[in-house]
């Protein structure tokens, strides 16, 4: 079973910018989409951005335009870039990756946004 690894996050004030990446420890194109969810606290895990193998991109309404799913095969990782951050992006980022049934999480990542 690949392993996910997430890194980047941290706390970062209102307007800012933060890099997440979520490295595999396999092929990033064996899988048939990966993407990002968040979990704030004391609400329901939601999903952020996909990515699909043939790099078809999906985000949720509220991050369009401020967020950048991309992905780099040479490295196994996919980034999520995430400029102009709000407070209510703070919660706990997941990377998930998808091939047929199955469904691999990373261990999460916590991103705060506050001044």
């Amino acid at each position: 079973q690949a392993q996910l690894v997430e890194s980047g996050g941290g706390l970062v004030q209102p307007g800012g910018s933060l890099r997440l990446s979520c490295s595999s420890s396999a092929n990033i194109f064996f899988f048939n989409d990966m993407g990002w969810f968040r979990q704030a606290p004391g609400k329901e895990r939601e999903l952020v951005a996909t990515i699909n193998v043939g790099g078809v991109t999906n985000y949720v309404d509220s991050v369009k335009g401020r967020f950048t799913i991309s992905r780099d095969g040479a490295v196994n990782t996919i980034y999520l870039q995430m400029n102009n951050l709000k407070p209510e992006d703070t919660a706990v980022y997941y990377c998930r990756a998808r091939v047929m049934s199955r469904t691999t999480w990373g261990q999460g990542i916590l991103v705060t946004v506050s001044s």
